[in-house]
């Protein structure tokens, strides 16, 4: 450690049994106590890095300031004089709420702790972390504030890379893994919040439901490795198809969904025809099928304005009803409807 920081560390140690002697001047051996144990005092102050200290309640000035904060923001702690430059040097998108977090627990006389970007000398803002204890005076009145600085900028690194890390992890856990569209979790989350929506405003919601047609022939013929591929097409052609603020996922097995707010049925309709058109012009081959020897689906479509104690889950099922009717008709076409009542 240089010559500065030991002075720096032998201040702070000085500055932290002054303050623990303030607030228990009756104890007994106090003082002696501090003195004897000024090395860990000071062995603490090293390995921390805490910056030490001190508000006036009365007048809102600093009464003491580490040296230490040179260092690590660039001011020098002479300019240090008032809460209004602790403030000053806050990040504006902190300010307002850690200034008011702040006072309103010191007048409440409660230890606090906040977290904030404070501005360097050279323009740059450090992570700290403020830990606040509040002094009373004899008639129980907050006389002071003294505490500790903290440079959390690291942790303050490390916690925003777990954050994008569980970002990522929930997006992923809505993806289905082969193909890359929704999965149904993500579809039971998205048809419930378009529900309620169209609830609330009235408007119209309509669902596909898409099968591959013979998919297990296409399996057993060209091998399930081939049939993935085949879903994956299938999920892109789809993905092309939908309109932005249309939802795409794999319902299960050969099946897929679109969920089209603000869709009305004859557009509905129009989108199944869209997606039936684009599969057909992809032209994957399928030799087991009676269908120009490529892939084709059969579409289930559904449209409704959710009444209030509507229930999405039977939309659903009357929209697989639609699907399969679909298919009994021969398959590669489009059954659509709409719920009773």
């Amino acid at each position: 450690m240089t010559s500065t920081g030991k002075q720096s560390a032998a201040l702070g140690a000085d500055f932290l049994r002054h303050e623990l002697q303030e607030a228990a001047p009756r104890a007994t051996g106090v003082e002696g106590y501090m003195e004897h144990d000024a090395a860990v005092y000071r062995t603490l102050l090293e390995s921390t890095r805490a910056i030490p200290w001190k508000i006036d309640w009365a007048s809102m000035e600093f009464a003491y300031v580490g040296p230490q904060i040179e260092a690590l923001l660039g001011w020098a702690p002479s300019s240090w004089k008032n809460v209004q430059d602790w403030a000053a040097r806050m990040h504006p998108e902190d300010r307002d709420k850690v200034v008011e977090f702040c006072v309103a627990q010191s007048k409440a006389g409660t230890d606090h702790e906040a977290d904030y970007r404070a501005l360097t000398s050279r323009g740059e803002y450090v992570w700290l972390r403020d830990v606040v204890h509040v002094v009373r005076d004899e008639r129980g009145e907050v006389s002071a504030l003294v505490g500790f600085m903290f440079d959390i900028s690291e942790r303050k690194k490390t916690e925003e890379k777990l954050a994008a890390l569980q970002r990522e992890l929930e997006a992923l856990s809505f993806k289905d893994g082969l193909t890359s569209v929704g999965n149904r979790r993500e579809f039971d989350a998205v048809l419930q919040r378009e529900w309620s929506a169209a609830q609330r405003h009235g408007s119209p919601l309509s669902l596909i439901m898409v099968d591959v047609d013979f998919f297990k022939s296409y399996n057993d013929y060209y091998g399930h490795v081939q049939g993935d591929a085949c879903l994956k097409r299938i999920a892109g052609v789809l993905s092309d198809a939908a309109r932005p603020g249309d939802f795409v996922g794999r319902f299960g097995g050969e099946e897929f969904v679109l969920i089209l707010p603000n869709t009305g049925a004859d557009a509905a309709r129009e989108a199944a025809e869209r997606c039936r058109g684009l599969i057909g012009a992809a032209k994957i081959p399928h030799e087991r099928s009676p269908f120009r020897q490529t892939v084709t689906a059969s579409f289930g479509v559904g449209s409704v304005i959710p009444a209030e104690a509507g229930d999405p889950l039977a939309f659903v099922n009357f929209v697989d009803t639609q699907l399969y009717r679909a298919k009994d008709n021969g398959r590669d076409c489009i059954a659509a409807g709409k719920p009773a009542g």
